[in-house]
């Protein structure tokens, strides 16, 4: 039998999914690994960590379901946006620089100032701290010795790939979260490129998710025991696989909603669609001619998690949750932003800060729970609005992963706001699962993504939306959309007054 390996190189753990030809689940196996943050609003990673998880990963795989012994081929999920220089040896020359590292501020300011309607015009996109270029002009200006010697521009799983094959590559998903993709005619844009100071040669070849890029290398392939040459596929962006390993693509009723830290609403999308003026992200999907638009809610489970931190530490999220279904739909009068990091889509704003709008002496921590769930899904509405408003077809489902998807009462509460059937599938893998299904692809085990999705996903369950909850939950929005216009001010107001007071001090 011949095994398929999805590696998911993420944030904080790198993931193994391993399935047969035939898209049968046999294992999984993760690695975690630290973010360093040298200095406030820093975040980076050793590129190192990322291959000894990998190899951590294996040696797992290898133990407990003979991976080496049936391995035929493998492909990648990876954090976008995230910055690895490598010198002409193909040497890593700093930490990288991680898409939740926002330090380059100045630099969207001024790619803004200069190039705004361009860059938006070209990339489908605008600048945000998270993206790769801003980070490249942070480098050139502040470590320019670095750059110098810079030879090769990657993000993570294309340097883990170029570890284990010698070849440099970036697929169309990853390649347009840098900010230097011409997004309409599929390359490296040379008015973005030219404008910025940016040496074409840094960057690498381009090609689709499923091409076949090179095989492990022979050194490797003794070294974890693979009794097989093992072919390796470019693999996406993990959004990109979330997408594919969700089976959403080619259904025009269906939308994924996926919230983990933060929170996702994607749409696949057939054509470029102009009509978001850079309010949601746009990317290419798995082949260069097929796109998806995606909106983000920046703290979606972390304002749970901080939640649970900060005022019920030794309660289990189980136990957090349990019973909210006993409070009723808008937690009696009880309203969460969950802007505690500022937020993403629609606003961008890295100012903007959460608040309990209609706080009382009856309610209840339950209440305050709810509302919190209540509050990641109105923002993620919010985004899910703005797309369904742009697309020819009606929505009628959406599929939902990720730890949104493992409690009931949570699946209620997304049926309910959207007024859309909630589905959920059989293998929570996420993109890992996606990264499995590239190298199915290309390996052409199917013709295409439909037979690989019928193959690889089942549909556990669907949630459908009460009516009357979604006629409550309709007026309540109408009040949440009012509230990041008229916190605003007060947020920067506040900011203002403890920024002058940590200067006196």
């Amino acid at each position: 039998m011949n095994y398929i390996l999805g590696i998911d190189l993420g944030t904080s753990s790198l993931k193994g999914v391993v399935f047969d030809q035939d898209g049968n689940f046999i294992g999984a196996k993760s690695s975690s690994y630290d973010v360093c943050n040298p200095k406030k609003g820093y975040c980076e990673q050793n590129p190192k960590f990322w291959i000894d998880a990998f190899e951590n990963v294996i040696e797992k795989l290898n133990r407990d379901f003979d991976l080496n012994e049936n391995l035929i081929a493998l492909s990648f999920s990876g954090q976008m946006h995230s910055l690895v220089l490598l010198d002409e040896q193909g040497r890593v020359l700093r930490d990288a620089i991680l898409w939740n590292d926002v330090r380059t501020i100045d630099e969207c300011k001024y790619i803004r100032n200069k190039f705004s309607d361009k860059l938006l015009e070209i990339t489908n996109n605008i600048a945000l701290e998270g993206f790769t270029l801003p980070k490249i002009l942070w480098v050139k200006k502040y470590e320019a010795e670095i750059f110098e010697k810079t030879h090769h521009i990657l993000l993570p799983k294309d340097y883990l790939r170029y570890y284990l094959t010698g070849k440099y590559n970036m697929d169309y998903s990853d390649a347009a979260g840098t900010l230097l993709l011409d997004i309409e005619n599929h390359k490296w844009s040379e008015e973005i490129i030219k404008k910025f100071g940016i040496n074409r040669k840094l960057l690498p070849p381009l090609v689709n998710s499923t091409d076949f890029v090179g095989y492990v290398k022979k050194d490797l392939i003794l070294k974890y025991g693979f009794k097989k040459n093992v072919r390796v596929f470019a693999g996406c962006a993990d959004n990109c696989a979330s997408e594919i390993g969700s089976g959403v693509i080619g259904k025009d009723d269906t939308m994924l909603l996926s919230i983990g830290t933060s929170g996702v609403i994607l749409n696949p999308e057939k054509k470029i669609n102009r009509s978001y003026n850079g309010k949601l992200h746009f990317f290419n999907s798995i082949y260069k001619d097929t796109y998806y638009s995606m909106g983000v809610t920046l703290s979606a489970g972390q304002s749970l998690n901080w939640f649970r931190k900060s005022f019920s530490k030794k309660e289990k999220f189980e136990d957090l949750t349990k019973d909210i279904d006993k409070i009723k739909a808008g937690a009696d009068g009880l309203i969460f932003a969950p802007y505690l990091n500022g937020e993403r889509s629609p606003y961008f704003d890295g100012n903007i800060r959460g608040s309990f709008i209609g706080l009382d002496i009856s309610h209840t921590k339950k209440h305050l729970v709810k509302s919190i769930l209540e509050g990641i899904t109105f923002s993620l509405r919010d985004n899910f609005e703005m797309m369904e408003k742009s697309i020819d077809s009606q929505i009628k489902n959406i599929i939902s992963v990720g730890g949104g998807s493992k409690n009931k009462d949570w699946l209620q509460i997304q049926a309910d706001i959207f007024n859309k059937n909630i589905m959920t599938i059989n293998i929570e893998e996420g993109p890992g699962l996606g990264a499995a299904m590239i190298a199915a692809l290309g390996m052409k085990y199917f013709d295409n993504i439909k037979e690989c999705s019928d193959a690889f996903i089942k549909y556990t369950q669907i949630i459908k939306p009460n009516k009357e909850n979604t006629k409550i939950y309709d007026k309540l929005f109408e009040q949440y959309k009012k509230i990041y216009p008229n916190t605003k001010s007060i947020c920067y107001n506040l900011i203002g007054i403890f920024e002058d007071q940590n200067k006196s001090n």
